[in-house]
């Protein structure tokens, strides 16, 4: 199935199992969904199995928003005092749509228990009280785990058939671009690894060597990880420099933050260091996965500079990884958003395109850690061995049996949903659905999210009282990026008077506006990379928007 046509069965709101192989688009199918409701007004319930997970998609664990917590069992006291809580509760009730990313990680048990707290708030027998359920994610990739062993998978529970989801296998490739390296992952999924396919993957076999050195290698164990990145890094001989990570919001969240985020809370760096982007930043050209290695460090701000293994030079600002929740940031924490990747572990490497990759399977102990970690990489050309076992290759028995009938279902939905398309059924049931979610049937004209006129308001009301644009966002309880976007559109809607900007810039922002507008002339103000990049990314990009709107003004 295209991406563009599970998009359209996702838009009639029916329940929806999103799967496919490591880099078939699910993100950005799910990216895409989440924008087109957002358009029209509609916020769904972001969330996913793993902190880690969650942090990629400004969403909370599955466990944080259902209110379950670290709970394996759910008595009907517990369930009870769970529904009782009135911030749970709410949450439940106002949601439409619920977003479970990393589906295959979550026990069959978690995905009941998470029902069962929404039938009960919301008093409905369907499943999960009657809200689209989304479940994204691939069961080949690693497994649930609970204490004591393996649990059994999502789709083994009675609550997927209760949910009846339709399957939508995404067939597009976007990460892997060798032919013959796709062969080799096709026949892993398929369980036909053969002696040929192992052969061919060793032939990939490497020592360890200073010709691979800035090269991550994946572990399976944490303590191989820890032990390479100190080591290598102890061996340079350069100033370290550490950034600390800081958190702000509800302290429940912010651990859950700190948990999953892939930057480290204390993170040390040298010059010489080799590290790897954590977070998808496409303005800047970074993204999760990308590789670098540090050349020194901004004076001024002491941000890193890191040379990228295609040849670009980055300066690497603090980044927010945040929790939103109807429009509002609940708790979100600052980081450079790097780490140390001499090596990483294959569970942390879940999700990450790598332009290559070191890996060492020779303690491979679950199934889907040699296949999530072969499928990191884009060629067989960026893949280099370093150990291997008997276990390397190995599926899940169940899952494989289960792929064949996934795959028969998501041809029968895509049949079965382009007749909708061509009777015209399938546009009154996303108009419909819209309706029924308390949506507009008009999508904002710009592509975004159209926010409440309240919350235009708000900010508006407070920079007109004098409120700089960081008070405000501190007021608001939302990032400071949210409120330059406000300023961009209440300047362009012509609600706020250009005089009033002047004063709400920061002044550490102000003195450097002339710098900023000369900037402006030389490249244009259209697009921004090319001025961050001019500017050596001395500002963020939320401040460049703000002296765009007061560039513009300037120059009208």
């Amino acid at each position: 199935m295209l991406q563009s046509e599970a998009l359209q069965i996702l838009k009639t709101g029916v329940n929806v199992f999103l799967t496919g192989e490591p880099g078939s688009g699910k993100t950005h199918t799910v990216n895409a969904y989440v924008q087109w409701l957002r358009e029209h007004g509609i916020d769904p319930a972001i969330t996913a199995s793993t902190g880690i997970a969650s942090t990629h998609i400004h969403g909370m664990t599955i466990h944080s928003w259902s209110g379950i917590g670290i709970k394996e069992e759910l008595s009907e006291a517990e369930l009870d005092q769970i529904a009782s809580k009135e911030h749970v509760a709410r949450r439940i009730q106002k949601t439409n749509i619920l977003i479970i990313d990393e589906i295959s990680m979550l026990s069959a048990n978690v995905l009941s228990m998470v029902d069962r707290v929404c039938k009960e708030v919301r008093r409905r027998p369907e499943a999960f009280g009657g809200m689209q359920v989304v479940l994204v994610g691939d069961f080949f990739q690693l497994p649930p785990i609970v204490r004591g062993g393996n649990a059994p998978f999502a789709f083994e529970s009675s609550v997927w058939n209760d949910l009846n989801p339709v399957v939508c296998y995404l067939t597009e490739q976007h990460r892997q671009e060798d032919p013959v390296f796709l062969s080799i992952l096709g026949s892993i999924r398929s369980q036909q690894a053969d002696h040929l396919t192992a052969s061919a993957i060793l032939a990939r076999e490497t020592e360890t060597s200073e010709e691979h050195d800035d090269i991550p290698r994946l572990f399976t164990h944490n303590v191989d990880v820890d032990r390479l990145n100190a080591e290598r890094l102890a061996k340079l001989s350069g100033h370290a420099v550490s950034f600390g990570m800081q958190g702000t919001g509800a302290p429940l969240l912010v651990d859950a933050l700190k948990r999953g985020c892939l930057s480290p809370e204390s993170l040390t760096l040298k010059e010489g260091a080799v590290v790897m982007g954590t977070k998808n930043l496409p303005q800047l050209g970074l993204w999760n996965g990308t590789l670098g290695i540090v050349i020194g460090f901004e004076r001024g701000t002491n941000y890193p500079k890191i040379e990228t293994r295609d040849g670009r030079e980055l300066t690497i600002a603090p980044a927010e990884w945040a929790v939103e929740e109807g429009g509002k940031v609940r708790a979100k924490i600052t980081q450079i958003p790097l780490r140390l990747a001499w090596a990483i572990t294959v569970h942390k490497s879940q999700g990450m395109s790598l332009d290559a990759a070191v890996v060492d399977l020779s303690r491979a102990f679950e199934y889907g850690q040699g296949y999530v970690a072969l499928s990191r990489v884009r060629t067989l050309e960026g893949l280099f061995i370093l150990g291997w076992s008997e276990n390397a290759l190995l599926v899940h028995p169940e899952v494989a049996k289960r792929d064949t009938g996934f795959r028969e279902l998501s041809n029968e939905a895509a049949i079965g949903f382009g007749e909708l398309e061509e009777s015209g059924e399938r546009a009154e049931l996303e108009k419909n659905f819209i309706r029924a979610c308390g949506g507009s049937s008009t999508p904002s004209k710009d592509g975004k999210k159209s926010p409440k006129a309240s919350t235009y308001d708000k900010t508006l009301e407070l920079l007109q009282d004098g409120v700089t644009l960081r008070e405000a966002a501190l007021e608001r309880g939302l990032t400071y990026g949210t409120i330059c976007d406000h300023v961009e559109k209440l300047v362009q809607s012509g609600k706020l008077d250009p005089s009033i900007i002047g004063e709400s810039v920061p002044p550490e922002l102000k003195k450097e506006l002339p710098a900023i507008f000369t900037a402006f002339k030389k490249k244009g103000s259209e697009k921004l990379g090319p001025v961050h990049e001019m500017l050596k990314g001395k500002y963020t990009y939320d401040d460049l928007r703000v002296a765009r709107v007061l560039y513009s003004l300037r120059s009208s």
